[in-house]
């Protein structure tokens, strides 16, 4: 029996597939290797199954398909950091963000661990670029109805640095998801890795979540974050002003009269937007076009 389905997770060579028949384990077709393509968590796909088990035979259209986490056909990407124990790396969040922008996902940032620090400057930060934030305490509850109503009918994953709190948030916005939690080394300062690999859970008010493993470095050429136009797109509030400066060619990095470095200068983009902005316009301008064209997706 042919069906399509959703491609809850991927363990293992095995892909766990929600059907209008039920869950579906399946083995990926041979082809998919021969054409370099995995299937991956949130991918819509046709599988030929007979019972519970199957085998994936096409991947459906994707609207966009993130390297790491490997997922697919996202509409809303957290990007979760925390207060305190990990600190806060915006460099990192910022990163995360703009791979979110030209991906087309809806970005949302959530501070956890508030009971540890003032989340104020920057929930200001995001809110200055127009980026939605959420300050939470999973602990209190502080925090939680707004991340429920915003995952709610929606294709979600949550992203962060290990140890950020989000398997714990999940657990507490999510009763009964009962998903591992990990505690922080004391010797590293930063988290261990619960989750191992990505999986989309149902929502009560419909939608999936995805919980992620936590990471903390980032590779900007695995995301095609390589071309220093697209760039700009990855920054909102820097593409706003950008259409403002007088040269086509701006790098938006220096150059006298740039519209951008003038609305940073007026506080309406947040300094450290504009450093991350620039230390990823330096990390990248020296790609070339050829380079661009095959980077691996």
């Amino acid at each position: 029996m042919e069906l399509e389905g959703f491609v809850i997770k991927c363990l293992g060579g095995f892909y766990t597939v929600e059907t209008a028949q039920g869950m579906v384990t399946c083995r990926a077709r041979g082809r998919f290797r021969k054409d370099g393509i995995s299937p991956c968590a949130g991918d819509r796909v046709t599988v030929q199954a007979d019972g519970g088990s199957g085998a994936l035979i096409e991947i459906l259209p994707r609207k966009n398909h993130l390297v790491r986490p490997p997922v697919a056909n996202l509409e809303r990407l957290f990007v979760v950091a925390s207060l305190r124990d990990p600190a806060v790396n915006l460099p990192l969040i910022d990163k995360t963000l703009a791979v979110a922008e030209v991906n087309g996902v809806e970005p949302v940032v959530i501070f956890t661990k508030i009971d540890l620090g003032d989340p104020g400057p920057l929930l200001e930060t995001y809110r200055l670029a127009g980026i939605e934030c959420c300050a939470v305490c999973s602990e209190r509850g502080e925090g939680l109805a707004q991340v429920r109503e915003l995952a709610a009918g929606k294709v979600s994953a949550f992203i962060g640095n290990s140890g950020v709190g989000k398997s714990t948030l999940l657990n507490a916005v999510f009763p009964g998801l009962e998903l591992e939690t990990g505690e922080i080394s004391q010797k590293l300062g930063r988290g261990r890795h619960t989750t191992r690999h990505v999986e989309f859970y149902p929502l009560p008010e419909g939608g999936y979540a995805a919980d992620t493993p936590g990471f903390s470095t980032f590779d900007v050429e695995r995301y095609k974050l390589t071309d220093t136009e697209q760039l700009v797109a990855g920054f909102r509030e820097i593409e706003r002003f950008s259409h403002d400066c007088q040269f086509t060619s701006c790098s938006h990095t220096c150059e006298k009269g740039c519209a951008v470095l003038r609305a940073a200068a007026e506080g309406k983009v947040a300094k450290s937007r504009i450093e991350s902005y620039g230390a990823m316009y330096q990390e990248i301008k020296g790609v070339k076009k050829w380079e661009q064209k095959n980077k691996h997706v």
